[in-house]
């Protein structure tokens, strides 16, 4: 008997994906971005010569937030290490008056790798070392303070503190406030449901482009340049998707195989979120072939394949040999023929573009994959449930993040290098292993109601259930306060992963925050719902409406 999850026909069509049409990679957009893009140049220059850092703190913040700030990082990290410069490198003396100003600077110097200490907020505690309670006065220092604390480390109690501080306090204004700063209002109301540190950049670019019309200190500049740089860089996004959806339709697999989840524009959503830029193009080509691939042969292990075909398939992937797959079912030839197709070309443009050969990287990644979707496969046949600990140190690579991250180092990568990727063939790194475990849990948290209905393996919740004899309430709330330790460990390896190139830091740290709004609401992977559909629209297929020029 062969599983089923019952899986739907993809609501996106090949067809529609192609006919996908726009005019924003014109040459009168290119020479309007551009315009804009010298007159906040010019600001920003201003900024860099202004004395008083709030302005330029704020600058950059709303550039960050409209989702601009990538074309100006020289000009930011010039402006970010004068402020750092200016306070001595925060190491004495930390009094700030205002909390908006010293969370502000807090939270953009700690994002741009700045080791600013909590003891920033020091002059806001009252003699029990509890925040002081006139604080709430300051419903902006609440709010900057609040996102703040989603930057700490392990150990820094003063914004653990801070952050059930001004939680409590923004729930009660979101109740209270009754309209009476709709701006301020939005901001807190999307805070505490996606606090910045944890969301997709271009779900919050697209977000805050929306609310910015109605900000009281709306620049018309910087949202004009905003929405046409969305609407750009969308239309590159939708020029490789089309990529990737004939490269989709050729392999056949969504055609032939019933079982798995054919869901291409899902797919490639996963690498617009890890990599957004335009000049990844070819990531986002390729990556979503990497990610098409993990679904389809997830789908094989997971539900269709028996343990004696899966071990075989597993054989196969070891070999890596066209003439390993006699024995395969033709479901299974299928999927390994694109697989070794796929993976060969990209290892075939590398070779070419930079003389490295990453076939044995990639072949040992898909392997370490297999093997442990093949025990999760037995632990399934033989009804067994692990502990906790034990399903984590399977799951993190199970989740394929390894993989995936190892591709994205590869497929972003002008320069790549021997020792990376032996290094990331030796050992998992600790950012890599975080980023991977917060990919699990929010998975896990968002689609284990969904696998234990159709019978699949049990997942972290559980197995923590069965391990400890805990409620599935309590079991869930175990797993989010694990999210968020292993969000403090990724802060920490954020700064100390030196060995590592910053566009695969990067791409760390955004894959963990694409899990949790992939699966915040459900199975947004799989599912298709609403949610997912609106964000799909918003984000590939339907651009920011804009005024007649």
């Amino acid at each position: 008997m062969r599983r089923s999850a019952d899986y739907k026909p993809p609501i996106w069509s090949f067809e529609d994906i192609q006919s996908l049409k726009t005019d924003y990679l014109e040459e009168s957009f290119r020479r309007r971005i551009n315009k804009l893009k010298e007159d906040v140049m010019v600001i920003l220059e201003e900024k860099e010569m202004d004395k008083v850092p709030l302005q330029q703190l704020e600058l950059i913040d709303t550039l960050q937030r409209l989702g601009l700030s990538y074309h100006f990082e020289n000009e930011i990290n010039r402006i970010l290490e004068k402020v750092y410069t200016n306070n001595q490198g925060y190491s004495y003396g930390f009094e700030r008056e205002s909390l908006y100003m010293a969370a502000l600077e807090f939270g953009i110097l700690r994002q741009h790798g700045y080791r600013v200490p909590q003891e920033i907020f020091n002059s806001f505690l009252n003699e029990s070392g509890n925040f002081k309670a006139s604080l709430n006065k300051d419903c902006k220092g609440m709010l900057y303070l609040y996102e703040a604390s989603f930057l700490s480390l392990e150990g820094e109690s003063t914004l653990d503190a801070a952050r059930t501080f001004a939680r409590k306090y923004l729930s009660e204004y979101v109740k209270l406030n009754e309209g009476k700063n709709p701006y301020l209002s939005k901001l807190v109301e999307h805070a505490l449901e996606f606090p910045l540190r944890w969301g997709m950049p271009r779900m919050e670019a697209r977000w805050f482009i929306e609310v910015y019309q109605r900000s009281p200190d709306m620049n018309p500049l910087l949202l004009d340049l905003a929405k046409l740089d969305f609407n750009k860089v969308q239309a590159m996004h939708q020029e490789d998707l089309k990529h990737a959806s004939m490269w989709w339709k050729r392999t056949g697999l969504g055609q032939n195989l019933g079982f798995i989840r054919d869901r291409l524009m899902e797919n490639f959503l996963w690498t617009t979120g890890v990599l957004f830029q335009p000049q990844y193009g070819y990531f986002r080509r390729m990556a979503a072939q990497v990610v098409a691939l993990v679904t389809t042969i997830d789908d094989v292990y997971d539900v269709y394949g028996t343990l004696d075909e899966l071990e075989l398939f597993t054989d196969a992937i070891e070999r890596w040999d066209i003439n390993a797959t006699e024995q395969l079912p033709n479901y299974m030839k299928l999927c390994f023929f694109a697989l070794h197709n796929s993976m060969n070309q990209i290892a075939s443009d590398i070779f070419q573009e930079q003389g490295i050969n990453i076939v044995p990287y990639s072949k040992k990644a898909w392997l370490d994959l297999c093997k442990t979707y093949l025990i999760e496969a037995k632990w399934y046949n033989q009804g067994y449930t692990p502990s906790l600990q034990e399903y984590i140190d399977n799951a993190v690579v199970s989740i394929s993040a390894p993989l995936v991250l190892l591709h994205a180092y590869i497929l972003s990568s002008n320069h790549i290098t021997t020792e990376v990727l032996q290094y990331l063939e030796k050992e998992l790194p600790n950012i890599i292993r975080c980023s991977s475990m917060v990919f699990r849990l929010a998975d896990d948290l968002g689609t284990s109601s969904d696998e234990k209905r159709r019978g699949d393996v049990s997942k972290s919740i559980q197995c923590y259930m069965h391990e400890t004899g805990v409620s599935e309430e309590d079991a869930r709330k175990y797993m989010q306060d694990l999210i968020d330790k292993t969000w403090k460990k990724m802060n920490k390896d954020e700064f100390e992963s030196s060995l590592l190139p910053q566009n695969l830091i990067e791409a760390a740290i955004n894959s963990a925050r694409m899990a949790q709004f992939m699966y915040k609401y459900g199975d947004g992977h799989s599912s298709q719902d609403d949610v997912m559909r609106h964000r799909i629209l918003s984000l590939l297929i339907n651009p920011i409406p804009l005024p007649r020029p």
